[in-house]
This record gives structure tokens, sequence and C-alpha cells, in this order.
């Protein structure tokens, strides 16, 4: 599947920044195995470190003083056995699927939204459980030390933050390090009192409370029902602890290693925390009475500072001592419970405001904001109204949370519901029916009962009947909806086999417990980043969100006319409106219980006080909800068209995409067409430049020949400037080729440019006269003698734009000027010509096109000229400009950095002829395919007076060779079969020591770049210059030339020589060589002897016999040296 949403950098970073800050403590995720590495006995010595709690002596002491020992022991009693029951199960399925209390709801019943609801009971119980403690830390702290209440709410506030931000990991070691200091603190001050005033004990039993007269000690006081379902209900309040054991019950690994201990330290640190905290309910109980006794006030009688006061006393006769004392034992149990109520409060909002709002700023914002709300409650002096408060909270949370179990321990095993815990927004229902049924069921019940709906009795049990009522409907409705509700996709059975898989958002590794698929972006997605993804609405699930299952059940029970007008914006507004009025209504008539309850003299008062304040807040909720609404409907609004923009815009990146393809395909096609034209270009100048040596080579040669008539020498002039030219066309093709492939090889060297200069006007002024035109040159004075460019990349540039203007212009004059300013060297190229259209000026350097005056005359040329003079000029690093006027002419202005060069290197040397060559001669092998090739090298090097030898192929010349030691040899690179390069390598290995220089019509377009190795010692481009060839000879050779200027006159006639006889064996060579008619194998023999000058009257007459492929002359001549005695034959 495609995705259907891009993810953007930014998320990605956001949800990557959300992850590792939640990493240490998996909030808001599943608790990965690998991180559930604590040893069983360090977490449930932290979770039972939040029993420390001192609200439990608060509560036991408050329901004591209210009802009466007896009343309140059967209430502590019937409550823990009530909360071990209902914790059991949850403990168990906590720590089996690592799981925190919230992710435990959703799967257990109450849907993806539905637990939200659950996130603000808990949350409140955990800032409201805070604020009681923080208070008796407060209490205390005044007693002991005068300070203020408001201080010390902010001290005990502030306090905890510190412990809690480093997460698990700190919290369990500052639990560990205070444990043996609050349990012995917690323990001795009973044992004191029970040696000391054991009838105080006696006096407990016997307490009625305040409300009834008390029996003598040793009896028992009376029980009632109605106060023991009152006590109970304070106590029950408690029962959302067991949200906080779970908390840190899913860092424990599935099975210990021992296995009952294991067990053991689950149990205590789950749902068996209620056997640690009955007795400190007990002793609450037992140290309000002991309190009370010892002349105490009510009011304070209650207060667990004062109540520990009175038992430390027992320990410590100083007033001052037991006081200091009772100070450190509740700083330490209010910060051992508060670091638990703070963290727990932080998952809470996380888990509420991620699903509401789609962002999770961090657990540590969240930290913070649990603790301010406990600040506040303390100010509004929540711990003055304990009893009242409790009494509500904890028919709510037993409605959550025996809903809970009833899934969990008779939904689940009679298959009522799936097995496990599902937690993934993706694979659940926003809403479970189950779970939110069964809780509003059982806490509406139980609040009226509470309310006195049902009379004193219910009213006081009705925590009881949200058990009752909560157990029965749970299982019903999960029948009755056949659990379908439970699971809106399964996960991918595949993925249980992997152990981790990668987010897609933010890219963290996690197991496969904690991911799904994700069809909007079509990749995996780990719970957290599916959380707070707000823009794909979804679509995994679109029968499983709450709209639709609100309007789902709407059409069922209601009329369709007034479903549709529900949803309209003005029905929308009224179920809103309704719902906060609702809500608004129901909290202030809370407040007025209470307040009523507990000043009945101000009821009247505060009750019209209240429906003012009612009033007031639904106008301003009717306000606030219309203005979400339309806010809302605005959203949807701009929702919907960014969704209509973007899937045009989708369309037309595919279409765009499409284009590229398009595009692609035909650059790639342009780019082979390129390639292929320039490999012709390339093979073409090959075949051009082969025959195109020969032509300038006997060219060259036939200008060196003082035996031909000069009428001639003109012809032969012309021959060679032909063939120079069409040199210069081939060069002008393959530097196309060469800059556009990236190749062009730019070289600076020194040149005279006053010469150079002279050249080209000399060049130029005979044509444009012949086609009578006057040409003016100007040379600025500035231009130094020397400067440092390249002299054929010059020339090139010069005689194109010079041919132009000479070319179309038919009257009037054509200026060459030449300017010279700060290392600038700027040529300006002038004519009265027929000039550029100036549509056509845009177009005049590209390839093969013509201005508009072709169309009218044309003229000969490929139209490349100026498109290599721009490519060119740009390659050596200037500019070219042109300005022209239609029928007035054009001006060409090239500017080059043309750096001058004050102290030349070399001197320019006069032309001379070279005629021959000092020393030894040299032996020199030519290896080409081309017979033409091999002759001009022949025709060029003898006359110099070396000895050649020449081979058609590779193999030919590796045969010549054998026992002859050539001084240099000529190859040629392409040749069929062996190719130069191959020769060369072979060359080196038969130990070949002499130069190797290659030959080419390819070399310096870069197609044979690379293709050789370092065994070569030079290369030559074919058309072969022959005085270039000399200067390479006379580099590699060491050769000192002998020019025409060096010669002595001509001497007198000399006698023939006297040929000396070589030697027998050398005479049977040679017949033997001649009689099979080997001609190279003769050469290579005559080149051998004629190292000796003895023998050159020898070789030079056999030679003459080869050359002319006599071989009876050749067998004859030998004949007479082998009847001859002695060699005293005449040459």
């Amino acid at each position: 599947m495609a995705a259907r949403q891009r993810i953007i950098p930014v998320r990605r970073e956001y949800n990557r920044w959300v992850a590792n800050q939640t990493l240490e403590d998996y909030a808001l995720r599943f608790t990965a195995k690998s991180a559930r590495q604590f040893s069983s006995n360090r977490i449930s010595h932290t979770a039972i470190g939040a029993i420390s709690f001192l609200a439990l002596e608060a509560i036991g002491g408050a329901i004591t003083l209210s009802y009466g020992t007896t009343n309140a022991f059967y209430a502590i009693l019937d409550a823990a056995v009530a909360m071990l029951a209902v914790g059991l199960p949850i403990s168990r399925y906590a720590i089996r699927h690592g799981v925190d209390i919230d992710l435990l709801t959703r799967g257990a019943s109450f849907g993806y939204i539905g637990s939200t609801i659950t996130s603000l009971i808990y949350a409140a119980f955990t800032f409201m459980l805070f604020a009681i403690e923080a208070s008796i830390m407060s209490g205390a702290l005044e007693l002991a030390l005068g300070i203020p209440l408001w201080i010390g709410y902010i001290i005990s506030a502030v306090m905890v933050i510190p412990l809690v931000t480093h997460g698990v990991r700190l919290i369990s070691r500052f639990q560990i390090i205070t444990q043996p200091f609050w349990i012995v603190l917690n323990i001795l001050p009973f044992i004191f009192i029970a040696l000391m005033d054991w009838e105080k004990y006696d006096l407990w039993r016997a307490f009625a409370g305040i409300h009834h007269a008390s029996g003598p000690p040793g009896t028992i006081a009376d029980f009632n029902l109605v106060e023991f379902g009152a006590a109970s209900a304070v106590i029950l309040a408690l029962m959302s602890q067991i949200g906080e054991q779970v908390d840190f019950l899913r860092f424990l690994p599935a099975e210990g290693q021992s296995r009952l201990r294991h067990r053991i330290a689950v149990f205590l640190a789950g749902a068996g925390w209620v056997v640690v905290g009955v007795p400190k309910l007990l002793a609450g109980s037992f140290l309000v009475v002991l309190t009370f006794s010892s002349g105490v006030s009510v009011d304070r009688a209650a207060d667990p500072a004062q109540m520990y006061l009175t038992a430390f006393g027992y320990m410590i006769p100083n007033q001052t001592a037991a006081m200091l004392l009772m100070v450190a034992f509740v700083v330490v149990s209010q910060l051992k419970i508060n670091v638990m109520n703070a963290y727990a409060g932080s998952l809470a909002w996380s888990n509420f405001f991620s699903r509401l709002t789609h962002s999770h700023p961090g657990r540590v914002v969240w930290l913070v904001f649990n603790v301010a709300i406990a600040l506040l409650l303390m100010e509004l002096g929540i711990y003055r109204l304990l009893e009242e408060t409790l009494g509500i909270f904890s028919i709510i949370a037993m409605a959550w949370l025996c809903t809970i179990s009833a899934d969990l321990f008779i939904n689940k095993p009679l298959g009522l519901a799936p097995p496990g815990i599902e937690f993934k927004r993706a694979h659940l229902y926003d809403i479970n029916p189950v779970g939110v049924g069964s809780m509003a069921l059982s806490a509406t019940i139980a609040l009226m009962a509470h309310f006195g709906t049902f009379g004193p009795l219910a009213a006081s049990l009705a925590p009881y009947l949200t058990l009752i009522v909560a157990f029965i409907a749970s299982p019903l409705i999960a029948w009755g909806t056949k659990g379908k509700f439970y699971l809106a996709r399964k996960p991918r059975q595949q993925w249980r086999e992997e152990s981790s898989i990668t987010c897609s958002i933010c890219e963290h590794p996690f197991e496969p417990e904690d991911m799904a698929w994700c069809p909007a972006y079509a990749a995996p997605i780990c719970s957290l980043c599916c959380s707070l993804d707000s823009r794909c609405h979804d679509m995994c699930k679109p029968k499983a969100k709450l709209n639709y299952q609100v309007a789902t059940v709407a059409k069922t029970f209601l009329p369709r006319q007034l479903v549709a007008k529900l949803a309209t914006r003005l029905g929308r507004y009224g179920m809103a409106a309704a719902i906060a009025v609702t809500t608004i209504g129901g909290i202030l008539a809370m407040i007025a219980h209470q307040v009523g309850t507990a000043s009945p003299e101000t009821a009247d008062v505060v009750n019209r006080t209240i429906l003012i304040v009612f009033f007031v807040f639904a106008v301003i909720a009717g306000i606030v909800c219309w203005f979400l609404v339309l806010a809302h409907d605005s959203r949807v609004v701009a929702e919907e068209e960014s969704s209509r923009q973007n899937t045009l815009l989708l369309k037309e990146i595919a279409a765009h995409k499409k284009t590229d393809a398009a595009l692609q395909d035909a650059k790639e096609t342009a780019e082979a067409a390129n390639r292929a034209k320039s490999r012709y270009v390339v093979g073409l100048s090959h075949e051009l430049r082969t025959p195109l040596n020969a032509v300038l080579g006997y060219a060259q040669i036939l200008e060196r020949d003082e035996t031909i008539p000069p009428p001639r020498q003109s012809a032969i002039k012309v021959i060679r400037r032909s063939a120079d030219h069409l040199s210069g066309l081939i060069d002008g093709l393959l530097d196309i080729s060469k800059i556009e492939a990236g190749r062009l090889q730019v070289y600076s060297n020194e040149i005279n440019i006053q010469d150079f200069l002279d050249q080209i006007v000399d060049m130029f002024r005979p044509q444009a006269q012949a086609k009578g035109l006057e040409f003016r040159h100007d040379r600025s004075p500035a231009l130094p003698q020397y400067v440092r460019t390249d002299e054929k990349r010059l020339r090139q540039i010069l005689v194109n734009l010079l041919s132009n203007a000479i070319k179309f212009t038919d009257h009037g004059a054509v200026t060459f000027d030449v300017g010279y300013r700060s290392q600038v060297a700027s040529f300006t190229v002038s004519d009265t010509g027929r000039g550029i259209a100036e549509k056509d000026l845009a177009r005049i350097y590209e390839p093969f096109q013509r201005g508009e005056a072709e169309s009218v005359r044309p003229m000969p040329g490929l139209g490349l000229g100026l498109t290599i003079t721009r490519l060119l000029t740009n390659t050596l690093g200037g500019e070219i400009s042109v300005s022209s006027e239609k029928d007035k002419g054009s001006t060409f202005r090239v500017r080059l950095m043309l750096s001058a060069v004050h102290r030349p290197s070399t001197a320019p040397a006069p032309e001379k002829t070279i005629r021959s060559y000092s020393g030894p001669r040299r032996t020199i092998v030519v290896v080409d395919d081309n017979e033409d090739h091999r002759e001009l090298m022949r025709q060029v090097l003898s006359p110099l007076d070396f000895v050649v030898l020449t081979a058609q192929s590779g193999p030919e010349c590796l045969t010549l060779i054998e026992g002859v030691k050539p001084d240099l040899f000529l190859i040629d690179i392409s040749m069929p079969g062996m190719t130069g390069w191959q020769l060369v390598t072979k060359l080196r290995e038969a130990g070949q020591t002499a130069p190797l220089i290659m030959l080419s019509a390819n070399i310096g377009d870069g197609t044979v770049a690379g293709a050789g190795d370092d065994n070569h010692n030079d290369a030559i481009a074919k058309p072969v210059d022959i005085r270039h060839l000399c200067d390479r000879l006379a580099v590699h050779l060491g050769l000192k030339w002998i020019y025409d200027t060096d010669l002595p006159p001509a001497p007198e006639p000399q006698p023939p020589a006297e040929i000396v006889h070589p030697g027998a064996i050398h005479i049977q060579d040679l017949q033997r060589l001649g009689e099979i008619g080997y001609i190279r194998g003769i050469e290579a023999k005559l080149a051998d002897l004629a190292r000796n000058t003895e023998n050159l009257p020898f070789t030079q007459v056999l030679g003459a016999y080869v050359q002319a492929f006599d071989l009876a002359g050749y067998a004859h001549f030998l004949k007479r040296f082998e009847d001859s005695d002695r060699g005293d034959l005449k040459a």
C-alpha cells in the first residue's frame, strides 16, 4: 500500500524528542521486556514505600472519631478484603503484560477514549492524596518549627519535584534508603505504649466516637451498620492506590528467579499493600484515641503530626526531642508517598492530555502541573473536608476499578472478552460499552444511594453497592455485545517472532507488543507516536471512532429527524452547551452539598450564592461552546480544503514525475546520441588523419627538396597549407566533443606574442587584399614581447574571427586591433560587412546555426567557428562579446588574461634544415598497419641517416627485432590484432629498453587516455609534424643535429671505397635470408652490420638491392664474396 501521508522532518524530530524524554520509564507505552530487569526485592521495597503515607493514620483517626472504634475496625477489615479482591486480578495482568494502570484500563473493557475519563479520576486521586500528605507535613512543620502553613505547603510540594524528575531508578533508590528509618519509627512507639500504658488499648476498644458516649475501659463500643458503611466509604477511596502500585509493578519481569519469592514480592508490591495498610489504619484509629484522651482538641487529635508527637512522648521524655523526631518521621513518610503520588500523577496527566490534544510536552511538565494543583487544593482546605471528599470519590474510583477487575476476573476467563491486554490506539475502539457502561451504571446507582435516594442505610453502603453492580453489569454487557467492541483490529501475527521493530516516525526500535501497522504512513508506528498523531483521523479503524459510535447509537435509539437536527451546527451547539451546563451544575451541586453538610447554618446563603454562580457560568459556558463549535467547523473546513489541495498536489506531483521520467528518458537519449556523435566524430577524424598524415608529411618532404623547380614550390606550399587547414577543421570538430565531455586540455606556454600576431596578420592580409578589402591592424605599445597562454587555442580563436570577418565582408575594411592593460589582452575584430540581425544574435554561438543573411547568399562553412570560439574563450577564462548592426558590420571583442613574461626561458631559433646528426647511426623501428605511413616515415628518417626498419603488426615487429637492439620505436596505437599498447607491454617484457613513442590520430582527443601504461616514453599525434618529430627524437636519443649551415663545402670526388669482407658467417646468414625472401630480416641484419663503420660500403650496396627488391642481384653480389678469398671488391 502506498503511504497516504508524508512525514515531515519537523514532526519526526518532535516525536523523536518525546520518545527520548520518556524512554527511561516507558511512560505512555508498553514497558519493554528488555527494560524489566529490576530485582523483585528492589521493586517490592519501592512499591511498599508507597504505603508510607500518613493519610492512612489520618483516615483511621477520622473515622474513629466520627463512628467509634468498633465501626472503624470492621470497616477497615471489610474494606481491606474488598480492595484485596479487586486488586489481585489487576496486579496479575499488569505484571504479565507490562502496562501501567491507564494502559490496563484501555484493554480491560474501556477502549481508547473511554479510559480518558479514568485517567482523570486517577490523576485526581494522586493530587488529592498528595495534597492530604503535604498538608500533614505542613502541619508538622508549623507545630514543631513554627513555619506558617502557606510556606509549609510550598516546601512540602517543591521538595518532591527533584526526586521524581529522574524516574523510577532514583525513586527506588530513595525508598530503599529511607525504608529502615521509616519501619523502625512505625513500630517502636507502640512497643513503648504497650509497655508503659496498656490501659490505653482498653480505652481505645471502648471508644464510641465523639457523637456517642463511650463505655468504661475494657468494654467494646456498639456496632452500627450505617456508621460502618459511612466509614467504609472513606476507606474504600484508597482503592485507587492499586494504580500507583501497578505503575511500579510493570518494571518487574513476568517470572522471577525464585518462583515463591517472586510471587510474594508481587503480592506485597501489588494488591497486598493492604496487608501493610490495615495496621496503619488501625494505628491511626488507636493514636487518635490516645491523643484525644491526653487532652488534645478534636480538631487537632486527628492530625497525624499530633498523633505521633504523643506517641513519641512515650519514647522520649524530652518534649523538644520528641517533637524533632516527629518532624523527621513525618517528613520522611510524606516524601516517600508523595514521590509516588507525583510520579503516578505525571503519568496520568500525560495519558489524559496526550489523547485529548495529541501532544506530549514531556512527563516533567505534567509532574509540575500535578504538584501545582495539589498546592492549590491545600490552600482550599481539602484536609479539613477529608471525610466528605473521599466518601464521594470512593464511589467513582470503585466503579472504575471494580469494572476493570470484573473484566479481568470474569469476562476474560469466560471468553466474553479476548485474552491479553491491547492498549494501542490503532487496535482499540474509542469507546467500549462494556467498561464505560458498567462504570457509568454502577457509579450512577451508588451516587443516587449516597445522596439518600434509597434511604440512609443504602447511602452508607453505597460503595459496596458500586462493587456489586460493577461485577454484575460488566459480564452482562460483555455478553450482550458479544465482545465485539474490544478490538477494532488485530495485531500482525508475523511480528511476534521479531525482537524489535523500528518506528517510522521517531525511528526508535521497540518490541512488537508496542508496535502497530499504520496505513496512513504505510509503515510501522509505535504506540506513543500513534497516540500523538493528529492528522490520520483514525483511518486505520473508521468504524471504531467516537463520532461513528455515537452516531450509530443515536440512529438506533432516536428518530431519524432528530438525529439529522442534532448533526447540524445548532444541534451540536445544543448538545455541547447541555453537557457543559450539566457538568457545571453537578460540580456546584456537590460543593453545595459538602458545604451544607459541614455548616448547616450557612447552607441557605451558600446555596443562593452557588445558584448565582451557576447562571453566570452557564452563560459563559454557552458562549464558549458556541465558539468551540464554530472553531471546530472552521477547522474541519480547513482540513477538507487542505486535503483537497494535497490531493491536487499529489496528482500534480505524479504528473511531474511522469514528465520528469519522460525528460530523463529524453535526456538519456540525447546523451546517448551525443556520445554516438562524439564517437563518430572521433572515428571520422581518425580516418581523415591517416591519409592526411601522408599528404602533410610528403608536402613537408617536398618543401625541403631543393631539386624541385621553383614554379612547383608554390604548388607544394598550397598543398601543405590546405592540409594544415583540413587538420585545423578536424581539430575544431574534436574540440567541440572534448569540451562537451569536459576533456579539453589547455596548456600554458611562453609565446612571442609579437611574432605570433605578425604571423596572423601575414596570413590574413593577403586574403583581404585578394578580395579587395582594406586590412587594418593596430597593436598597443603596452603589449609585451612574451606572454603565457595556449598558443594553439589562441590561434584558433583569432583565425575563426578573422576568417569570418573577411568571409562576410564584400567591400570596405576589416580591422584587427590588439589592446593590453593590467595583464588582460583585448582582441577586437571589426568589419563593414553584412552585420547580424538582432534576432540572430542570441543563436550565433549555437552549433551549425546560420544567420538570416545565409538564406540570401550562402557561404561555405559548417557553422562551427563561433561555437568553437566561445567555448575556447570560456575555457581559457576569458569572455567574448559582439555588437552588430544590420548591413553596417559587426564587432567581436575577446578579452583574455595573458600574463607578461619578462624573462623568457628560451629564445626562438631561426628555421634551419636538418641534414644529419652526430655520432653512430641509430636504428628506428616503425610499426604501423598503414603502408603509406610506414613509407612516409622511411622517406622522412632515411635522409637523416637513420636505419629504418618497418613492421605492419605487433607480431611481425617482435619477430623482426629478434637478436636486434633498435634505438627507438615509433608505434601506432590502433592496429588490428595486437594493439600498440599490447605491443609496448610485450616489448618491455622482452627486455627492450629503447624509448617507445606512440603515434595515433586519436592522441589528444581523450579517447586513448589511460589506455596504456607508463611503459611508453612519449606520444605524437597524426598528422606528424616533421620538426616536432625531430625534436622528440633529439630528446629521447640525445642527438645533436647537423644543419645545412653546418655542412662543409662539397669535397672533391673520391674514388670508390673498398668493400671489406664482413666475415663468412655473416655472408651465410644474409644468403639464407635472401633464399627465403625475408626482407625485414635482411634489413635488420644489415642494420646490425652497419654499426661497424668498416661495413658501411658493404651494407649500402646490399641495401640498394633490397630497396629495389632485386633479390637476384643481391644473391649474385653475395656469390662474388663467397667465391673471393678476400674482400677486395670496389663499391
